[in-house]
């Protein structure tokens, strides 16, 4: 086809554009053209719970969040991890119960806590394989409100990589990671302090209407995740497993 004839054929269409309407997609217009959505977004739970804690993923198509669960029962000392996790994850887990363990007489846990309990960890989309280290703060944060029975706060989320002392270490992809945390309404978030420089890269409205925390060890993340502080109460380190499990039931029940 000649030039002449694309450029009438423009002009023709152009033409036609002028007596079009101004049409407003809204997301219940979006649907309507392309369909349901096949791609569920899990969106965080309002309410505290214990040893349920709010993450921050990175994907391909941007940031998500992903909540970490851990329960505790009688048993030996076992680690379980589900939601298709990979060894790098797993491997945070293990750190995470390091560090736990190290913490375990300040957390007023028995010193051979772990000898007579089971951990499960889980992050739900199970279907989803997920892996990394920046989530080894949240399931450190799990696994401790777990075991205290102190709920985690629900309205902030985390990410950071996390040694057997309980240093948090930077990680990647935080600008994702932040606007899928301001999408769905989080106010507060805890990060590693080294990830600090990466500040400008984050839009001006998340930065102002986020209050963003830059920690440097688990201590920290522990003191503004949880719904209060952990404090040794008297005799609370002669508490059996049994006792652990138990408190941990009825506080779940209570919230």
């Amino acid at each position: 086809m000649c030039a002449g004839r694309w450029r009438g054929r423009w002009n023709n269409l152009a033409e036609k554009d002028k007596k079009f309407e101004k049409v407003v997609v809204s997301s219940a217009k979006v649907i309507e053209l392309l369909g349901p959505q096949k791609f569920r977004e899990q969106d965080p739970d309002r309410k505290n719970e214990v040893g349920a804690t709010v993450g921050l993923a990175w994907t391909e198509v941007g940031g998500s969040i992903l909540t970490t669960e851990a329960a505790i029962m009688e048993g030996r000392g076992r680690l379980t991890t589900t939601g298709k996790l990979g060894d790098v994850m797993q491997e945070s887990a293990q750190a995470a119960m390091s560090y736990i363990r190290s913490r375990g007489h300040q957390m007023g846990l028995p010193r051979d806590f772990y000898k007579h309990l089971d951990i499960h960890l889980h992050v739900p989309e199970g279907a989803i394989p997920k892996d990394g280290p920046s989530a080894g703060i949240t399931i450190a944060t799990s696994i401790a409100s777990a075991l205290t029975s102190i709920p985690v706060r629900a309205d902030i989320a985390m990410t950071g990589e996390i040694t057997v002392r309980g240093r948090v270490l930077p990680i990647g992809g935080l600008k994702e990671k932040l606007l899928a945390a301001h999408r769905y309404g989080i106010k507060e978030a805890v990060l590693p302090k080294d990830n600090e420089k990466d500040l400008p890269d984050i839009p001006e409205n998340v930065r102002k209407e986020m209050k963003l925390h830059f920690v440097t060890s688990m201590d920290e993340v522990l003191k503004l995740a949880l719904e209060r502080e952990i404090t040794m109460a008297p005799l609370a380190g002669m508490l059996t497993a049994a006792e652990i499990v138990a408190r941990s039931r009825e506080d779940k029940i209570t919230h």
